[in-house]
Parts: structure tokens; C-alpha cells; sequence
């Protein structure tokens, strides 16, 4: 099937992935031009992440993001999906607060930024009753287990997840959790593939790795990682597809040599009057006449 024979991706059709071995394809997706592309390619969940955060905005993690931002960058990626899913990303202290806060929060997603549901990290009681919260109210959730970025700083870092049995099984645990809760698909992020292996095959939807190694029912991806946008530290678990930096260092160096040179703009790149126009405009204004 082509990407423009693929129908329509719902929250049903992502959870009847589980166990077929069609693998989910996602991607973050930040913007109009990118989120077409990546429609019209065949992706399935284009998530708009709050890693917009880091490799948009600058900041050093997720944590500053505010909602604004992420509606803002959700509706340009809802006006080009035409069969994706698009999830929109729960920020830090957009649901922290109290479960009206949250049900505010995701439902600004569906209504103002057009996405099809919300991400929600963690799975700590008070987090389950959020996600049942916002099921009941019809907002589909996509969970996330591992290794979660608004959590950095009681982990110490972006530090791989559950090494240890115990910890291990803690996450196992917490994916079987948000599964009752009502969470429709899983992302386990940065865990050991044999972790991962586990909870694909103890919980009946759908898991999405990233850093979780092949065991997962499909894979998500930073976009900006995936076609090396930035000349910095990449994680281990990132496939880099193309390197962009250099594609864009190199165009935007010939761009600056060629107007330092004033090789650019040349005649062909450039508008023209028509002639008679030119030489009336070098001929100056006409002088008017005497009056009578």
C-alpha cells in the first residue's frame, strides 16, 4: 500500500497494530512544511513533542515550554496531517496541578491545536487517575514510561531507565498500569531492549520505543535527530538518515561568499522594467504645461 492509498490513522487502527507486526512509524513534527512531508510519506503518529523545546527554541530541556508553545506548533501540524495521527505533548505543570487543569489542558489540544490526543508522562498513582480523567472525558491518551524528560531532574539527567531488576520491574509495572488506566499506545523511552521486549509482550497496546531497542510495536523519533539538523551530541539510540547541518552550513556559506562578491543577485535573478518604461523613468517626470 502507498502512502497515498493509506487510510486514515485512528486510535482504533493504532491499537489494532498490537501483535500484527506492522510496525507504528512516528516522528515529531513541529511545523507545517515538515508535518506535509511526513503526511504524504506514510508516517502514522506525528507527535508535536515538547522537545520543541530543545531543538527549536533553544532551551535546555523540556521543562520551560509552555502551553502556548505547544498549541501554537500543534495546529500547523493538525492543518497538514490529512491521515496521520497527531498527538499533541503535554507539558510540564500543564497537568501537575489538579485534574481541572488537565482536562483544560488536553482539551485546548483537540479543540484550539486540532491534534487527535494528548501524550502524558509518568504513572504515579495520581497520574493514573489523570489519564482515567481524561479518557472519561473522550481525550484519547498516548502514555509514556522510562525514561521522562519533565522528570530530569529527580533522575539526574537523560539517564537509561530500569537497568536494574528492580527498577526494571517497576516500569513493567507502570506499563501494565497505565494500560487499565485507559491509555490507548505506550511510549518506553530509553530502557534496556529486554525491558521493552517484556512489556510489548505483558500489556495488550500498542509500545513505541525510542532508546528501547526492536522489540516494540513501533518506533518514534526526534525529527531533528533523525536528519541531523545539529552538530552536537546525539544519543546512542539515534539512526541518523541524512545530515542536514552540513547541507545547510554549505548553502548558507555559498549564499553569504556570493553577496559579499555581489555575485548574487545577477540579471537572472532579477526583475526588469520594460524598456520604454526605463527610459522614461531615466528621462525623468514630464514638465507640465503652460496654462492658457
Amino acid at each position: 500500500m502507498t502512502a497515498n492509498e493509506q487510510p486514515r490513522v485512528t486510535i482504533p487502527s493504532i491499537r489494532a497494530r498490537k501483535g500484527t507486526g506492522e510496525k507504528i512509524v512516528s516522528i515529531t513534527a513541529y511545523d507545517y512544511a515538515i508535518a506535509s512531508i511526513m503526511d504524504a510519506v506514510g508516517v502514522d503518529i506525528l507527535l508535536v513533542g515538547d522537545s520543541l523545546g530543545m531543538v527549536l527554541l533553544g532551551y535546555e530541556n523540556t521543562l520551560p515550554v509552555t502551553m502556548d508553545e505547544m498549541i501554537d506548533h500543534t495546529k500547523p501540524v493538525a492543518r497538514a496531517a490529512r491521515k496521520a495521527l497527531v498527538v499533541g505533548d503535554m507539558p510540564f505543570m500543564s497537568y501537575h496541578l489538579s485534574k481541572e487543569q488537565a482536562l483544560a489542558n488536553a482539551g485546548r489540544f483537540i479543540k484550539e491545536g486540532g491534534a487527535d490526543a494528548v501524550k502524558m508522562e509518568g504513572a504515579s498513582p495520581r497520574r493514573l487517575r489523570l489519564i482515567e480523567t481524561l479518557v472519561e472525558a473522550d481525550i484519547p491518551v498516548l502514555a509514556h514510561v522510562g525514561l521522562t524528560p519533565q522528570s530530569v531532574g529527580r533522575f539526574g539527567g537523560f539517564k537509561v531507565q530500569g537497568t536494574t531488576p528492580e527498577d526494571a520491574r517497576r516500569i513493567i509495572g507502570e506499563a501494565r498500569a497505565v494500560e487499565k488506566a485507559g491509555a490507548f499506545a505506550l511510549v518506553v523511552e530509553c530502557v534496556p531492549a529486554e525491558v521493552a521486549a517484556e512489556i510489548t509482550s505483558s500489556i495488550g497496546i500498542p509500545t513505541i520505543g525510542i532508546g528501547a531497542g526492536p522489540h516494540c510495536d513501533g518506533q518514534i523519533i526526534v525529527f531533528h535527530d533523525l536528519v541531523g539538523c545539529h552538530g552536537g551530541y546525539l544519543p546512542k539510540f539515534v539512526k541518523m538518515y541524512a545530515y542536514l547541518h552540513g547541507v545547510i552550513s554549505d548553502a548558507v556559506g555559498r549564499y553569504r561568499d556570493d553577496v559579499r562578491s555581489g555575485v548574487f543577485p545577477d540579471d537572472e535573478h532579477s526583475y526588469h522594467m520594460k524598456p520604454e518604461a526605463a527610459r522614461r523613468l531615466k528621462r525623468g517626470p514630464k514638465k507640465a504645461g503652460k496654462r492658457t
